[in-house]
């Protein structure tokens, strides 16, 4: 080897030397922290000088599953069908076949009132588990 390639060498260490002795002894965190979800008897991948992993794990029954603040009980929207329902049934009291002593054919709409009744009780015991 020639004099000035050791020389090159030298200067190289000498140059990375410091930031070297600087990141032991002020025990800088690496740069990159990952996060990682491992189902079942997955292995966690090992952490190295450059990067922190950090594994959380979930029983494997729960791999193919939609996330739980993903997951909603109940729906975000109504249906038109649903709202017209509700419409109708605000406004029913006042109309023909409304089951009340108010408007005409007044008791003419109680037995459809109690068909209603039925349906409506028949499909909240569905719902309930």
């Amino acid at each position: 080897m020639s004099i000035p390639r050791i020389l090159c060498v030298l200067a190289a260490l000498l140059a990375t030397s410091p930031a070297l002795a600087q990141r032991v002894e002020t025990g800088s965190p690496p740069e990159r922290e990952s996060t990682l979800v491992v189902y079942g008897d997955d292995p966690c991948p090992q952490s190295s000088e450059e990067e922190i992993v950090i594994c959380a794990r979930r029983p494997e029954e729960e791999r193919y599953r939609i996330p739980a603040p993903l997951r909603q009980t109940e729906p975000t929207e109504v249906a038109w069908g649903a709202r017209v329902e509700d419409l109708e049934n605000a406004s029913r009291v006042g109309r023909p076949n409304s089951c009340s002593v108010v408007g005409v054919y007044g008791q003419g709409g109680c037995t459809q009132q109690m068909i209603r009744d039925w349906y409506a009780e028949r499909r909240s015991r569905r719902s309930q588990p």
